[in-house]
């Protein structure tokens, strides 16, 4: 089953819904959905009826505004190795707000004095309930659903300091895909591929199988520092292939296009514009 954030006509509140195809259906609103992740989630099973049609709603993140997005970097051994990082003891990991993230279709603008934003394709993962000291098998057991990721990256703000804070948050450069329950997705250890397109050119083709660190282990990692509450996403690292280490370096600009596709979990587009928002005509400047 999927999942989405919606917004309804006329409506600023933020649902989520039962996506199947075309229709959505309302499930509840989004605090009280994630107060009760698994509740909602079986009763949105049971969901029948014409419901509405998806292009008569808004799409949004469908996590609550209290959600901890926690990102894990270098968690693929090609990927540290492409940027001359040693494979790290523990996971490497750094936070997004709420409000970097976005969904398929929306425009992400190249931050001023950026060269261009750099793709990394990935699976995100999405609690359902608390965790405070758990093991990695409940941890894993925990999760609600997965969904597509493309943590796009302003490389020259990455580097200004040792920080990656201000680099992984520019906006709307986390744009997600809607949620695939668990059930329907099984252990990312027994391998999904994960690819990313631009402009129809594939750049990334790897596979979670050869994750270092696996959701469950994040997740118990993370869970002996600070409570993990329903609705904190945990996006699990990217495969090699990424732009800025390239010759010459590759970087998405105005008017490119790049998809992100997983197994089970669909694909997620998401156009490229410039800093002011406004998509630019073939050859025209920045």
């Amino acid at each position: 089953m999927k999942l989405a954030g919606v917004r309804l006509p006329g409506d600023d509140t933020v649902h989520v819904a039962q996506l199947d195809g075309d229709t959505v259906r309302v499930v509840t609103d989004v605090s009280r959905f994630w107060a009760d992740a698994r509740g909602w989630t079986a009763k949105a099973a049971q969901l029948t009826g014409a419901g509405v049609p998806a292009g008569s709603v808004t799409f949004v993140p469908p996590v609550p505004p209290s959600a901890r997005v926690i990102c894990v970097g270098l968690n693929y051994r090609a990927h540290a190795a492409e940027g001359s990082f040693e494979v790290p003891e523990h996971p490497t990991l750094f936070g997004r707000w709420t409000a970097s993230l976005s969904v398929g279709g929306v425009p992400v603008p190249v931050p001023a004095g950026e060269a261009g934003l750099d793709w990394e394709g990935e699976v995100a993962a999405y609690v359902a309930e608390p965790l405070c000291e758990a093991d990695p098998g409940t941890a894993w057991a925990a999760v609600l659903g997965y969904s597509t990721f493309n943590d796009l990256t302003a490389r020259r703000a990455q580097k200004l300091t040792t920080q990656w804070t201000l680099g992984k948050n520019g906006d709307r450069s986390g744009p997600m895909g809607p949620i695939v329950t668990a059930d329907e997705v099984g252990d990312l250890r027994d391998g999904l591929r994960v690819r990313t397109r631009v402009n129809d050119a594939i750049v990334q083709d790897g596979n979670t199988r050869d994750m270092i660190f696996g959701v469950g282990d994040v997740l118990s990692l993370i869970s002996r520092t600070f409570t993990l509450n329903p609705g904190d996403v945990i996006a699990t690292g990217t495969p090699d292939g990424v732009g800025y280490v390239r010759t010459p370096p590759w970087l998405l600009t105005p008017g490119d296009v790049v998809e992100v596709e997983i197994d089970r979990l669909g694909t997620l587009r998401t156009p490229v514009v410039g800093a002011h928002g406004r998509a630019l005509t073939p050859g025209e400047a920045a």
